[in-house]
């Protein structure tokens, strides 16, 4: 990972727990975190994306009161599946980006839901079909966004 892509991860981490947790805007501001592992994971090696994963995780959880640990096993994998899709995809356009970035939140919330506790998650087809889509648009544009602000590929010769 360069030192612009450290810079702007950490300023997406940050970013996200002043928004979400300093000023209560919970889920009217984008998943930043996931953004940041997003954007991370497909420069780091399988477990590198992993560990990553594991520890925005559990920051994560460790603000949450209802499902302790649902995040930390969701952005694992979620770190993991991003470092392999580099092996996979190799990608700039906004097409991909975007799908990349909706297909990460829409897999997140699903793992996380599936293993969140019963009495505390929505009903499913509310939440995979109506919530969950919804969240991973709004992401999808912020990390569009982001993507093209600040971690521009220097044009080539």
């Amino acid at each position: 990972m360069s030192g612009r892509e450290a810079i702007v991860v950490t300023g997406l981490i940050l970013a996200h727990l002043l928004l979400r947790i300093g000023f209560g805007l919970q889920n009217a501001a984008p998943d930043l975190m996931l953004l940041a592992l997003l954007l991370a994971s497909r420069s780091l090696s399988l477990g590198g994306g992993a560990l990553l994963g594991f520890c925005l995780g559990l920051l994560e959880d460790a603000f949450s009161m209802l499902s302790f640990g649902a995040s930390v096993f969701a952005l694992t994998l979620i770190g993991t599946m991003g470092a392999q899709v580099r092996h996979m995809f190799v990608g700039r356009s906004v097409f991909f980006q975007s799908t990349y970035f909706f297909l990460g939140k829409w897999v997140r919330d699903l793992l996380a839901w599936l293993v969140s506790n019963p009495a505390s998650r929505d009903v499913f087809v509310d939440h995979a079909f109506m919530e969950s889509p919804m969240a991973a648009l709004y992401m999808a544009a912020a990390g569009v966004t982001v993507r093209h602000l600040f971690l521009k590929d220097p044009v080539r010769k």
